[in-house]
């Protein structure tokens, strides 16, 4: 969607235009018309309502939304701006009008709330319509342009720096919603190549070769049952001191997951091209981070495979050994995700001695029995950083919930002969999922685990997205990186 910004609206603005409203303060210039039939329709400014109508301006006829923001105060003030953004993109997308005027000025916004409320208009406008080819007119997507009218100082660079972060966002949410028959290990690699020319950001591809004399025999051994090669993809981002240490992001990118031989049930399997969820999210994030040329330096990895039940693929009860030098008795073959994040992370580890080390992962279906589509799981060993990514994620809305690690947790993946196994039975799944990537984490690395099963696709709309894939923990660790890294 693109976004243009006038000083004021003109003669020749466009016939939709569109006011915010304060909750419970009507303005006191609309047309009695509009303001007695906006109180007839109970319309109060409440957050995301809107009330559309036609007034007559000279000889022009104009099509006026009011669209509510809800009360101007409170913490939760700019995430009620980009609801309100997203309800009126959400409103006229198919509307048949090609362009919205926002009257900035008679809306009474600063910067930082038109730059939020954009924000929430264009993620709200992302769909991915690139198979469906017999959409009736009235389906298809029609408004294409917002203006913006009468915007304070400084909202154009403050719109610049959140455009950055929206299409680390809809990259995110195009990698995940595109099918594994295009998306698979390679076609990734080849899409973030592309999308990440000119950027300044360096792109570094392990092939199977590589990873085989590098020790990767857990990720590998995901991986083998496919026709299609893994892949381990590094993209760098040097923004920061040379001496300062980088904050390395880790994604599992298993670009379709049918449990292997632990073959999944059919029903919903269709759902699993969005098991690279964390490896589209770590893309997203630093495509963000080097379009607004984040002063920090950070690096995402990408494990990427594909779990396929072929004649070679790796059987419940192999034993495979990992780079760390730990074994592991695969227990499970859908239990693979973890298979993958241990050996990325090791290499991460090794490779780039991080200030920090967060994974992003759609890892275990119990995250989503214990906190369904509302928060990710968060998993840490040191508070400071906990801390700091339950606070990015408050201030950024990718919400995330603190859960617990421990010894006793331990216990439950302890294999008879092997190092450990890679499911520890029926209790506590996220949690002894966590455990197990705990111990590919090196001494003195802070680490976080992100469980984001239940954030990654969504089967209904949300507050600025529409079904489907939802971009989840772009705007989360971009966020991060500006409390922590640039702050």
């Amino acid at each position: 969607m693109d976004i243009e910004f006038r000083d004021s609206l003109a003669a020749d603005a466009p016939r939709l235009v569109a006011r915010l409203v304060e909750q419970g303060k009507l303005p006191d210039d609309l047309p009695r018309a509009t303001k007695e039939g906006a109180e007839a329709s109970r319309f109060t400014g409440k957050t995301g309502q809107v009330f559309e109508t036609f007034v007559e301006q000279g000889d022009t006829v104009q099509r006026l939304a009011l669209v509510g923001m809800g009360k101007k105060k409170g913490s939760e003030h700019h995430a009620a701006l980009e609801r309100a953004g997203s309800a009126l993109t959400a409103k006229f997308l198919t509307s048949g009008e090609k362009t919205l005027a926002i009257d900035v000025a008679a809306s009474g916004l600063d910067a930082d709330e038109t730059a939020a409320m954009l924000m929430g208009a264009r993620l709200r406008a992302w769909r991915w319509d690139e198979y469906r080819t017999k959409l009736k007119d009235e389906q298809k997507r029609s408004l294409k342009t917002v203006i913006v009218a009468g915007a304070p100082d400084g909202t154009e660079a403050k719109w610049e720096d959140a455009a950055a972060v929206a299409k680390g966002v809809e990259f995110t949410r195009e990698l995940v919603a595109e099918p594994a028959n295009v998306i698979y290990p390679q076609s990734f690699v080849e899409r973030c190549q592309k999308r990440f020319e000119g950027t300044g950001a360096e792109i570094q591809v392990l092939d199977e070769d590589e990873m085989r004399t590098l020790g990767m025999g857990a990720l590998l051994g995901v991986g083998q049952g496919s026709r299609r090669d893994s892949k381990l993809l590094v993209i760098k981002w040097t923004g920061g001191k040379s001496a300062d240490k980088p904050t390395v992001f880790v994604g599992k990118g298993v670009t379709f997951d049918t449990g292997g031989i632990s073959i999944k049930p059919a029903a919903g399997m269709e759902d699993m091209k969005w098991d690279m969820g964390g490896a589209g999210a770590v893309a997203g994030a630093m495509l963000a981070l080097a379009s607004r040329k984040a002063k920090a330096n950070v690096v995402g990895v990408c494990g990427l495979v594909e779990n396929m039940p072929d004649g070679n693929a790796q059987r419940p009860g192999d034993v495979v050994k990992t780079m760390s030098g730990q074994t592991v008795e695969v227990i499970n073959t859908d239990a693979e995700g973890r298979l993958v994040l241990g050996d990325a992370m090791t290499w991460a580890q090794r490779e780039f001695k991080p200030e920090r080390l967060i994974d992003l992962a759609t890892l275990t279906g119990a995250m989503l029995v214990a906190l369904g589509h509302e928060h990710a799981g968060l998993f840490s060993n040191d508070d400071k950083l906990a801390d700091s990514l339950t606070a990015a994620g408050k201030t950024s809305g990718d919400k995330v919930w603190r859960m617990p690690l421990g010894p006793a947790y331990d216990k439950l993946i302890d294999s008879p002969i092997a190092d450990m196994k890679n499911v520890g039975g029926r209790w506590a799944g996220s949690i002894t999922a966590a455990q197990y990537l705990q111990r590919f984490v090196e001494k003195g690395v802070n680490w976080a685990h992100l469980d984001i099963a239940g954030m990654a696709w969504a089967d209904k709309p949300g507050a600025t997205w529409d079904k489907g894939a939802t971009g989840y923990g772009v705007r989360l660790l971009d966020q991060f990186i500006r409390d922590t890294a640039e702050g």
